[in-house]
């Protein structure tokens, strides 16, 4: 029974993947915005939000010192994941759309777009990182005041991207057969391919916590590989269906874009409303989510553009994690 929930949980947030990619690139379409500001804020705010929220509520209705401490993991956790293991994913997509000659193994990204994304988060990541250690409860609030302004910044600096979506678009899957489908119905298929994720997302990690118990595996290996993996991944899935179609911008965007909001305002309200004392395996993260950042800032203003090996890096970087968390923490 919870082989077949895994595999039906996946199956359901593909679905709301392919639902979700399918009507934000209308969405952007429709309001004439450009394959940055739709791969890299509605697309990427629109899948982090939800699962966002959650260390944010228990730390809000916890007065227990170790569930904040889980919160202030989580919220580090996220950038991590992204930063390494969502690249890697991608980086595999692209051998086997390769493979399958569906594409090129090169990128075709705006560099612009993703250097922006990637510079933001190394800049406001870092400095969030780096006042953990000064534990002066005023520096954390101003520097989270700064984090959300930096954000409402990088959001101004997205919107004067250029060059609208205008590659031809597949039917959207609520109005097939309509070549100009109103707003409003490109709206509720968002929203509906949102919930399939968030609900086939929920699913999959409950089965995974079940999958863990039965065969004993640790909750320290829970907390800090697996359940990261399950609740971070499937959203990414949209980073691989947009792979597949050759929206490398929107795709890589997706990610970039999630990690500067992860950066930005889930870790200022870490700071604001926890001691932000941040754990040696926490901090292990946030330096290889750090380092990884920065290979693939570096690999762009090198190449002025990416390729599939430099995105495998970040499997490297999470290796480091788990050997870190096997052998050096454990």
């Amino acid at each position: 029974m919870i082989i077949i929930w895994l595999v039906g949980s996946l199956v359901v947030i593909l679905l709301g993947c392919e639902l979700f990619t399918n009507s934000i690139e209308w969405t952007g379409k429709k309001l004439q915005l450009s394959e940055g500001l739709v791969g890299s804020v509605l697309a990427a705010v629109g899948t982090a939000l939800p699962e966002t929220l959650i260390p944010i509520i228990a730390i809000i209705f916890s007065n227990n010192t170790e569930s904040i401490q889980v919160g202030i993991g989580a919220i580090a956790g996220a950038p991590f994941m992204l930063s390494t293991l969502a690249f890697f994913v991608s980086g595999i997509a692209v051998v086997i759309y390769a493979f399958m000659k569906k594409r090129d193994s090169e990128l075709k990204i705006n560099s612009k777009v993703i250097t922006t994304d990637l510079l933001f988060f190394l800049f406001s990541y870092s400095i969030a990182i780096g006042v953990s250690f000064l534990h002066i409860r005023l520096v954390n609030i101003i520097v989270a005041c700064l984090l959300t302004l930096s954000y409402g910044y990088y959001l101004w600096l997205t919107l004067q991207h250029e060059g609208v979506i205008s590659h031809e678009l597949d039917a959207l899957h609520f109005s097939r057969s309509n070549d100009k489908p109103r707003l409003r119905i490109i709206g509720l298929q968002v929203l509906t391919g949102l919930a399939f994720i968030v609900i086939g997302a929920h699913f999959f990690v409950e089965s995974l916590i079940d999958t863990a118990k039965i065969f004993s595996i640790s909750p320290l290996i829970l907390s800090l590989i697996l359940t990261p993996v399950a609740t971070e991944l499937p959203e990414k899935m949209n980073s691989v269906i947009w792979l597949g179609k050759g929206r490398d911008t929107m795709a890589i965007g997706n990610i970039t874009g999630a990690m500067v909001f992860q950066g930005s305002f889930p870790v200022a309200f870490g700071m604001a409303f926890t001691p932000w004392n941040i754990s040696h395996s926490t901090m292990a993260s946030a330096v290889l989510a750090i380092t990884s950042s920065a290979y693939f800032y570096f690999m762009l203003k090198k190449n002025g553009g990416l390729h599939f090996r430099d995105l495998l890096f970040g499997g490297i970087a999470y290796a480091c994690f788990i050997v870190y968390v096997f052998f050096i923490n454990g």
